[in-house]
């Protein structure tokens, strides 16, 4: 009975905070760039619009951000079929960058075009629109994590691209395929859901969901194992500055009756806090305590707990962590 009325009480949350969400999820930038046709004659034309609304460097990013995620669409069907890599040969660097600019002028004008694309399309296109403003601006390529799967896998693979750019003298780091929208498995779709938490972020959220292929960032190294073996962060956490401060791992080794420790940052017991167990059904925690500005709270492992848990916020998924029983 609790928690079905639970249950009840989550779908009114959920409805309250959709319309607190949309009401501050754009920013002055996006409100403009929302105006902005869905299409443009060329490249060229979109940056000139972009550089008479917009002066300085940061709103000149933040539009181009804005304009391909509310435009241009993931295109799932390439991703589960992609075209077969096309290699290519050349004999001095000069020839292999020639190669490389005309690769990516095809995929940023397809991308433009048809209004679809793979994270490739995405990240030529913002480094193509980019660079018309004066921006300097370039794609790195590597691993991301995006599934409860992801945690603990034992090897990276090349799997994703992203943008950064050079802002006031300080690189950014731009995701903006991820930014217009996201997969949902339980509806087996792609979905058109504008997220701002993907430009300019924060470096230790970024690279809990990226690892590049060169495994450092600007000189410095970037754990391979903290990547691969790190819990799974959501929108949310890098929304609110909810950080996870305990488990430290996420790959949580327990026996029934163990109680696994939380502590999230910036979170309060103003907040409504549960987690989901095997049977989908909503868990509240209870007697959490304020600690140090974090939110501490302990979870009884037991058999309803399945292989993975999943701890929300306000309706809203925080972190998920894999569970190996001992």
């Amino acid at each position: 009975m609790k928690t079905r009325r639970f249950g009840f009480i989550f779908l009114l949350l959920n409805i309250i905070f959709t319309c607190s969400v949309l009401a501050q999820k754009y920013n002055e930038v996006d409100k403009i760039v929302l105006k902005y046709p869905k299409n443009f004659s060329s490249t060229e034309e979109l940056a000139e619009r972009i550089n008479d609304d917009f002066k300085s460097d940061y709103d000149k990013a933040r539009a181009i951000y804005s304009w391909i995620a509310f435009n241009i669409k993931y295109d799932y069907n390439a991703y589960l079929n992609p075209p077969k890599s096309q290699g290519f040969s050349y004999s001095t660097e000069a020839e292999k960058q020639r190669k490389i600019k005309e690769l990516n002028d095809r995929l940023f004008q397809k991308a433009f075009s048809s209004k679809k694309a793979v994270c490739e399309g995405f990240t030529a296109l913002y480094k193509h629109l980019s660079e018309l403003s004066d921006l300097k601006c370039e794609i790195i390529r590597g691993d991301s994590k995006i599934s409860v799967r992801d945690i603990g896998r034992k090897n990276t693979s090349s799997n994703h691209a992203w943008n950064i750019v050079l802002i006031n003298k300080k690189w950014r780091l731009i995701d903006v395929t991820w930014g217009q929208g996201y997969y949902d498995s339980s509806k087996g779709r792609m979905v058109t859901d504008f997220s701002p938490v993907y430009f300019d972020t924060d470096p230790d959220y970024f690279f809990a969901k990226h690892y590049p292929d060169s495994g450092s960032y600007l000189g410095e190294r970037i754990s391979k194992d903290d990547f691969l073996n790190g819990p799974l962060i959501y929108n949310k956490t890098i929304e609110n500055d909810f950080k996870i401060k305990s488990p430290n791992s996420g790959i949580i080794e327990a026996k029934y009756g163990d109680k696994i420790d939380v502590e999230i940052k910036n979170a309060s017991r103003s907040n409504q806090v549960f987690y989901l167990n095997k049977r989908n059904q909503a868990v509240l925690i209870k007697n959490a305590k304020e600690k140090r500005g974090s939110l501490e709270f302990q979870i009884p492992y037991d058999n309803t707990i399945g292989d993975y848990i999943t701890i929300f916020i306000d309706t809203n998924s925080i972190v998920s962590f894999k569970i190996v029983q001992k």
